[in-house]
């Protein structure tokens, strides 16, 4: 058996091979950072038939070592469908196996979102759904960050932005960016008619395309998490964030989602801001209306579990959802899917998966349609 990871977010080291049928694997920690949960590794040379297991033996040092209890990881033989692997946690090492069907099978942390799946993306929003390629920014490493505008009313007055995947390793979010994408290539759609007659989207689907491609789950090429750089952002190690923030001076915020994956909680919730000093009755009303209209379209969705709420005046500001809200005064929400599964409406085949994330996103489109005339 071989396995390798030299190839696109992907992200393992071989520990010990004594054992053809069993190695000992090890995750790498994300470049200049102490961060690492993400794994992505093929598997090949394999006996069809025959049993082979894993375990990844740091993973009990691993960023979010208490989150591994109650996941299973994902494989595919083709890299397209992706099924769950039964998997365990015990004495800080993660363990999975099974028969394998064929000679070789993909291994990772959840579905992966590939660059090339990006570009892909990319040229379905400006050639389909008729987006348009407003700015660029470059990451530390050269990549392009594009910003993509939806505009088809040169008098619509409200912004609405939508970003994803400041995290690396939280694939799940550029898989909702192309739920957006989707839905927006539909014609005689009357909600997005609505949408779209009242407000521009600005869309950056992928934030830190370096930490994606290096297989990393927290941080860009610089070891800095993105997502804790909204007061600190900089050309020299924060330039994805910089763009960003750049370009939302530039037009203005009505609506911001910041799109994420947690480690830990088996539901999709929101994290929002409640903490701001400047956080008024009527974001309060906003936030609420939004969570109950989702919920109430039937979207996988719930209220009951999330992050515990911040005291008035206590957030953490260096975070987007919050900076975004207090500085725009707008609606600002995180919007978070599980690594594992969404409890509520559980899929032990998939957990939850690209499939779902893309249709959650056309929830919230619904959602934001209803909402748009009432941000302001």
């Amino acid at each position: 058996m071989q396995i390798s990871a030299q190839f696109d977010s992907g992200n393992i080291e071989v520990h010990d091979s004594s054992n053809p049928q069993h190695p000992l694997l090890k995750m790498r920690k994300d470049l200049n950072s102490h961060h690492f949960q993400w794994f992505h590794f093929k598997a090949e040379d394999l006996t069809p038939g025959a049993r082979y297991d894993f375990s990844i033996t740091n993973a009990g040092e691993s960023a979010y070592n208490w989150a591994w209890d109650g996941y299973n990881a994902v494989a595919s033989y083709d890299r397209k469908t992706w099924f769950r692997v039964p998997s365990t946690y015990a004495n800080g090492t993660l363990s999975f196996g099974l028969e394998v069907e064929q000679a070789q099978i993909w291994f990772a942390y959840f579905e992966p979102y590939s660059r090339e799946r990006h570009d892909w993306l990319i040229d379905q929003a400006l050639f389909k759904a008729d987006a348009e390629l407003v700015a660029c920014g470059k990451s530390l490493e050269g990549r392009d960050i594009q910003l993509l505008r939806i505009s088809r009313n040169p008098h619509a007055q409200r912004k609405v932005w939508i970003i994803a995947q400041q995290h690396p390793g939280e694939h799940m979010a550029e898989w909702f960016m192309e739920g957006l994408i989707e839905r927006l290539k539909l014609r005689d759609d009357a909600e997005m008619d609505a949408l779209l007659r009242q407000a521009d989207l600005y869309l950056v689907p992928n934030v830190n395309p370096d930490g994606a491609y290096r297989g990393h789950l927290r941080t860009n090429a610089a070891g800095k998490d993105l997502n804790r750089a909204w007061q600190s952002a900089n050309e020299a190690e924060t330039p994805e964030v910089f763009f960003v923030q750049q370009q939302m001076r530039k037009v203005g915020v009505d609506l911001f989602l910041d799109i994420h994956g947690d480690e830990e909680i088996p539901h999709v919730f929101t994290a929002a801001c409640e903490g701001n000093p400047g956080y008024t009755s009527r974001i309060a009303d906003l936030e609420n209306r939004f969570r109950q209209r989702l919920v109430a379209h039937g979207a996988e969705f719930q209220t009951r579990f999330g992050y515990p709420r911040s005291e008035r005046g206590k957030a953490n500001m260096t975070l987007a959802c919050n900076a975004v809200g207090e500085e725009f005064d707008c609606l600002s929400f995180t919007i978070e899917m599980p690594f594992k599964d969404h409890d509520d409406s559980p899929n032990a085949q998939t957990g939850w998966d690209g499939k779902r994330s893309k249709q959650l996103a056309k929830d919230v489109l619904s959602v934001t349609a209803g909402m748009v005339g009432e941000l302001r």
